[in-house]
């Protein structure tokens, strides 16, 4: 029978000494809970807290910054929600929510193929648009909008799958330098793309990549 009163809204800046709330209730009661509780409220406002200084840390660039699938078991929504507070943009939920083709996959798929990484990214995406229709087209109706995302780690790599307009290009652990002829890249053979940054972004050098012209940035 305890009883919470929310005194302020969920995404709101604190100060330290901040009141957010008041538990009323037996005693008892909210003594077995109250380790339960805060330990929900600190992870999660800690997750809310560090996705704000990396919003902070790119304002006024086209970037956005996104989370990924690596969450505590359990948690997910929970983390991902904590994600949004801070303003940032969720990833996929879950495997079924969109296609992402990763460096394993291609790998599988080159040897497979007895061809290069390039030609197997090309191939991927390909196949995989023929998937997408092949499910609409089972389903005789409208399905939500079916996303597409690869993972590349060259800029070869690059070239090739944007011939294939897939709708995100994950750039694997590139340079500043690497991105910003990524994004170049991208404005003259498919600018629809949105290219994707993704691994050993920190709050040193999230700056740097963001003003790659990168439209994401995943943490």
């Amino acid at each position: 029978d305890v009883q919470w009163t929310r005194l302020l809204s969920d995404g709101a800046v604190l100060q330290e000494g901040s009141v957010v709330g008041h538990l009323q209730g037996r005693v008892r009661d909210i003594l077995s809970v109250e380790r339960l509780l805060l330990n929900f409220v600190g992870r999660l406002s800690g997750i809310a807290t560090l996705t704000r200084r990396y919003v902070e840390a790119v304002q006024g660039t086209p970037a956005r910054i996104y989370d990924t699938r690596k969450t505590t078991p359990g948690w997910r929504r929970l983390e991902k929600y904590a994600v949004r507070c801070g303003g940032g943009y969720n990833h996929r939920l879950g495997l079924d929510r969109a296609v992402l083709i990763k460096d394993n996959h291609l790998a599988w798929l080159a040897t497979k193929l007895k061809c290069s990484s390039e030609h197997a990214a090309q191939i991927a995406v390909r196949r995989a648009r023929e998937y997408f229709r092949m499910v609409v087209d089972d389903a005789g109706q409208d399905l939500p909008q079916l996303i597409l995302e690869i993972e590349v780690d060259s800029l070869s790599q690059l070239e090739n799958v944007l011939e294939e307009r897939p709708d995100i290009v994950l750039l694997d652990n590139m340079s500043p330098d690497e991105l910003r002829k990524a994004v170049r890249l991208r404005n003259q053979i498919a600018p629809e793309v949105e290219l994707e940054a993704s691994g050993g972004i920190t709050l040193e050098n999230v700056r740097d990549i963001a003003e790659t012209g990168v439209e994401r940035i995943s943490v």
